[in-house]
């Protein structure tokens, strides 16, 4: 990521809402109405932060909740087709749900929770990042990844230097067919196999 920083594929800005409060304590957060354990972050900081950045003409902006639709590598596929992506991340017991009004999407990394939307974050990040030109060195090498298949399978094993590993009395060799050069077989092992 920090190549890609450097050669100005990517540009990432983090913003401190903070700096958005209206409070003189710079308070970003409160007690949910009705009750209850937790705080919640609070509107008006991010609606002040959305409104203050400027927006690129193919930009999305993308609440990471985990009430949201799972995120995976066809959506990144699309965002990587962005100019922008503004991701907003909860905390606490996450945010007012008045901001669903102020989003493009609701994104979901997994079935768990996490303890603030930052990991979430740079999930997205990275998984649409290193679909950019220029990111990965061999762009060949994205081709025959997981989930990147016509038919979304898993990538087939991959095994380098030695052919044979010994550990203690056992001994773990590396198939047969991709030390035999030939290249219509290895295709087609590779084809058939899964991890």
């Amino acid at each position: 990521m920090a190549k890609a920083i450097k050669k100005k594929i990517v540009k990432i800005t983090i913003k401190d809402i903070r700096e958005y409060s209206q409070d003189k304590h710079q308070k970003v957060d409160d007690r949910p109405y009705g009750g209850g354990p937790g705080m919640l972050l609070k509107l008006p900081p991010i609606i002040y932060c959305l409104h203050s950045l400027k927006r690129k003409k193919r930009s999305r902006v993308i609440l990471l909740d985990p009430k949201g639709r799972q995120f995976n590598q066809a959506q990144a596929k699309k965002y990587a087709y962005l100019d922008q992506l503004i991701l907003i991340c909860g905390r606490y017991e996450g945010i007012d749900e008045r901001i669903k009004n102020f989003v493009d999407e609701v994104i979901s990394v997994g079935p768990y929770i996490l303890n603030g939307g930052e990991i979430a974050a740079l999930t997205i990040i990275e998984t649409t990042s290193r679909l950019l030109k220029g990111f990965v060195g061999d762009p060949k090498s994205l081709s025959e990844e997981s989930y990147n298949f016509k038919d979304k399978k898993l990538e087939y094993p991959q095994y380098t230097r030695p052919a044979l590993f010994k550990a203690g009395k056992k001994k773990y060799p590396v198939p047969k067919i991709l030390l035999s050069g030939d290249h219509r077989k290895i295709k087609d092992w590779r084809k058939n196999t899964k991890s």
